[in-house]
Parts: structure tokens; sequence; C-alpha cells
């Protein structure tokens, strides 16, 4: 598994594409996996595919890939902690004592906070995920490049 998503790197970077395109798509998935709308991510991901036509759609795709089982209650306690910040914390914070007694109804007065505290979070990792994206992908171009110029001198 790990040798194939690294191939998949591999040929990504070797695409075509500029760094700015690949950290636009890798961003764009960044942001689309921190949203708590489950179960839309692919549908979001095609959707951002067609509208944001320069973002590489494979990036896009391996930005989402950073909401994975370990990481979701991780994204969402985040989220929901920065949610909650903004609303001025008159909401309960997370803890295993509130999610045992945790009604429905409850639950729905929750996804506000949820949801916005992702945009920011989402915000927040597409800038960071587009800024690392777009360095790494820059240093492995100009070393490619510049040893491809290496061997044509020789």
């Amino acid at each position: 598994m790990k040798f194939k998503f690294k191939k998949i790197i591999v040929q990504l970077v070797r695409q075509h594409n500029s760094p700015h395109e690949i950290a636009l798509g890798a961003g764009i998935g960044a942001f689309i996996c921190v949203l708590p709308l489950y179960g839309l991510h692919t549908v979001l991901v095609i959707i951002a595919a067609i509208l944001v036509r320069p973002a590489n759609k494979i990036a896009i795709f391996l930005g989402t890939n950073l909401s994975l089982p370990p990481t979701i209650p991780f994204i969402t306690w985040a989220a929901y902690e920065i949610g909650r910040f903004i609303f001025g914390e008159t909401l309960p914070p997370l803890s295993w004592e509130f999610f045992k007694q945790l009604t429905f109804k409850q639950a729905t007065k929750l996804y506000g906070p949820l949801f916005l505290g992702s945009l920011v979070l989402g915000l927040i990792s597409a800038i960071v995920v587009y800024l690392l994206t777009f360095l790494a992908v820059r240093a492995f171009k100009n070393r490619k490049h510049a040893s491809g110029n290496n061997h044509q001198e020789i």
C-alpha cells in the first residue's frame, strides 16, 4: 500500500502541472476533508474538479485523504472547539461524560459550531497544505530539472 501511494505521488509530480496547480488541488482536498459533510466528500471532489479547472484533479482527491478514521476524531474535536470559541463558548466542551448523556436533540445543536469551526479549520488546513505541497513539488521539480541538465552535459 505504501509503495502504491508513493508511486501515485511521484506520477502526480511528474505530470506537466505547475507546482501551483498541484498545490491548489491538494489545498482544495484538505479543505473538503475537514467539512462535516460525511458521505459527500467524493461528490464535493467531483464538483471542485469541475469548477476549479487549474487545480490538479488527482491532488484534490489525495488532499481529502487527510481525513482518515484515525484523524477524524481529532479533526471533529478541533473544528467543534473552534466553532465553540466563535460562538462564545456558551456550548459545552466535548468530553466522554458529555457523550454518555448526549441526546439526538443535543447532537443537532452541536452541528452549527462544528460546521462553522470546520470552515475555519478547513481554510487553515488548505493554506498549510497548499504551502507545504507547493514547496515540496517545486523542490522536487527543481531537483529533477537540475539532475536532468547534469545528465545532458555529460
